[in-house]
């Protein structure tokens, strides 16, 4: 069976979109997101490029802003279904996170599309 040129480079071309449409949360989402476990529970949080550069831009950074400032304002980001029936995470509201010793925070990798932090409904 051969394959004509047109349709081989349609199947290249859809081959390399389709490895394109699974990124890290951190690509070029413009929210990095992290979870947030202590002795009750654990949550994730996202936050903007702009927080995030502030914190040396790794959970790492986060823990120790944390511990100085003893809180911390971020988005809680949970799982919901697009328009197009695609899951997806994205901003649920804004949480207030206080400093205590049980507390651990770590990079949240998904598969998921990343929505943007949308700062007007703070």
């Amino acid at each position: 069976m051969q394959i004509s040129k047109r349709a081989g480079l349609g199947l290249a071309l859809a081959c390399l979109t389709g490895s394109t449409m699974i990124e890290p949360a951190t690509a070029a989402d413009k929210a990095s997101l992290f979870k947030v476990v202590t002795a009750k529970d654990e949550i994730v949080i996202g936050l903007s490029d702009a927080e995030l550069a502030q914190m040396d831009g790794n959970a790492g950074g986060i823990a120790k802003a944390l511990v100085a400032k003893g809180s911390l304002s971020a988005w809680r980001y949970a799982v919901r279904k697009a328009d197009n029936g695609e899951l997806e995470m994205a901003p649920l509201h804004k949480i207030g996170l206080i400093s205590t010793e049980s507390l651990r925070v770590e990079p949240y990798p998904t598969t998921l599309k990343v929505l943007p932090i949308d700062e007007s409904k703070k």
